[in-house]
């Protein structure tokens, strides 16, 4: 796939089954991530990755999240389900420290901008992936248990795998629609 195909028709693939990225491609997607624009050379990203047992304890992470933060039994369910929803997931979060010329929210826009490198990376090797949020990537509980600092923001939660149905093509939003000079 070439670069104007890849960035016209990127869309999410939420139904993902094993396998998961090799190691190459991993590296690859990884690779991509860490290429994004980066003012002051800070890299303030972290990609936490969950594969077989690792996806286990992200799910009992989660779990455990929604439980405190008094979810119902169906939103408690949903997040212990995250194992079964694709063979990796990777927590990307934004590494963020005070910097008198680069601050927080451009460091979060770095890990955000790595986050969609990393997926178009994953699609242009014929990968499927969906970029997730939600209540979980804002949740002291699961920044805790992950190791997360102070300051640092999950991004996102890269779903990849293998797609299980080939989603169609959704219609193209042409750019100039949002756009206006001044």
């Amino acid at each position: 796939m070439d670069a104007k195909q890849l960035l016209l028709t990127r869309q999410s693939s939420p139904r993902l089954m094993a396998p998961a990225p090799n190691e190459q491609e991993l590296t690859f997607i990884l690779d991509a991530g860490a290429r994004v624009p980066d003012h002051g050379s800070l890299t303030p990203w972290e990609f936490i990755i969950a594969v077989d047992e690792g996806l286990e304890r992200l799910s009992a992470i989660f779990v455990a999240a929604a439980t405190a933060n008094g979810a119902d039994d169906a939103a408690i369910a949903k997040a212990g389900m995250t194992s079964a929803r694709a063979p990796m997931v990777i927590t990307v979060v934004a590494k963020c420290q005070q910097h008198a010329k680069v601050p927080i929210i451009e460091q979060q826009l770095a890990a955000g901008c790595a986050t969609m490198a990393m997926q178009q990376a994953a699609f242009s090797l014929g990968l499927g992936a969906v970029w997730r949020t939600g209540d979980l990537a804002f949740s002291q509980q699961v920044h805790q248990a992950l190791g997360l600092g102070e300051l640092d923001q999950i991004v996102g939660f890269l779903y990849i795998g293998t797609p299980t149905v080939t989603a169609p093509i959704k219609a193209l939003k042409p750019g100039k629609q949002f756009s206006r000079y001044i």
